[in-house]
């Protein structure tokens, strides 16, 4: 689970610093518009429209990217990578994810189940590893990646420590 936690949050920061790295591509290419999505979060808050449009002109001249990536993405140091939501869709995930290989070995001859449960594994958390990414909008190889090794070292993890007790398969 420890493995999976890692995962997740990595995978949420991912997907935070691709929010960013959007958002600064936005900033350099399309500023009056950057500036004006941020004065009608503003007005959306209760402020006139010419108060928003001065508030967001003096939080830009000060810090551009930080008040956009606080006041328009909703992210800050203080939530970044929230570990209970983390733990949730780790725990959601990789128990749907488990029924994968465990239908494999369901399916497979009976003389070549491991083999058959390991290699499903591995392309399920390859395939889980890269729609997390897909969906978080974050890079596609790196994420996958860390999910396939960080599942492959929890497996032989695993299964070091049911060879090192005498229950292993």
């Amino acid at each position: 689970m420890a493995a999976g936690e890692y995962v997740s949050v990595s995978s949420q920061s991912d997907t935070e610093r691709a929010d960013i790295a959007r958002e600064t591509k936005a900033l350099q290419e399309l500023p009056a518009a950057e500036l004006a999505e941020l004065a009608a979060i503003y007005q959306e808050k209760g402020l006139s429209e010419e108060t928003a449009l001065v508030v967001a002109k003096e939080l830009t001249q000060k810090d551009a990217l930080g008040t956009h990536v606080r006041d328009e993405l909703g992210l800050s140091e203080a939530h970044a990578a929230n570990p209970l939501q983390a733990a949730v869709t780790s725990g959601v995930t990789f128990s749907i994810a488990a029924a994968i290989p465990l239908l494999a070995a369901f399916a497979a001859p009976a003389d070549s189940i491991i083999p058959v449960v390991l290699v499903v594994t591995v392309i399920t958390l390859a395939v889980l590893g890269a729609s997390g990414a897909k969906a978080g909008a974050a890079p596609v190889l790196r994420a996958t990646l860390r999910v396939v090794i960080w599942g492959v070292f929890a497996m032989a993890v695993t299964a070091g420590v049911g060879w090192f007790f005498g229950v292993s398969v």
